[in-house]
């Protein structure tokens, strides 16, 4: 599931996402003739806690998110070449809800990118 919202304030997209365990999201980023591949995926819910794994630029990170906490959410630079150092583009991607009886994660991301360098193709899992 995947739905887009533009609204007005800093971020110029929202992207709900919903998904089931170990089910990744792929995200082809591209800016300035580069590709770069963001992927994304829970792997555990216990505790209140929903322990993420991201992948992008040969960064690999894991977080562990909770809903209503200050760690909620987390911040991935899409890009970092020197130019606008305080305006570069990122992604907030923000845990809102856990649905137990679906065992399905619910995800906002949101995409900060004021100068309009970034496009987004969100690929296509393979069954």
């Amino acid at each position: 599931m995947l739905m887009s919202v533009t609204f007005a304030n800093d971020f110029r997209e929202l992207f709900k996402i919903s998904l089931k365990k170990d089910e990744q999201k792929k995200i082809l980023v591209k800016y300035a003739n580069k590709e770069k591949l963001f992927e994304f995926r829970w792997t555990l819910y216990v505790n209140d806690g929903l322990v993420t794994l991201y992948k992008y630029d040969d960064f690999v990170a894991q977080n562990v998110l909770y809903l209503n906490h200050k760690n909620q959410s987390l911040r991935i630079k899409l890009r970092d070449d020197g130019q606008n150092y305080y305006n570069l583009p990122y992604f907030l991607l923000k845990f809102k809800d856990f649905d137990a009886k679906e065992k399905e994660a619910k995800f906002e991301l949101y995409l900060y990118d004021n100068a309009m360098q970034i496009e987004l193709k969100f690929l296509k899992n393979k069954n």
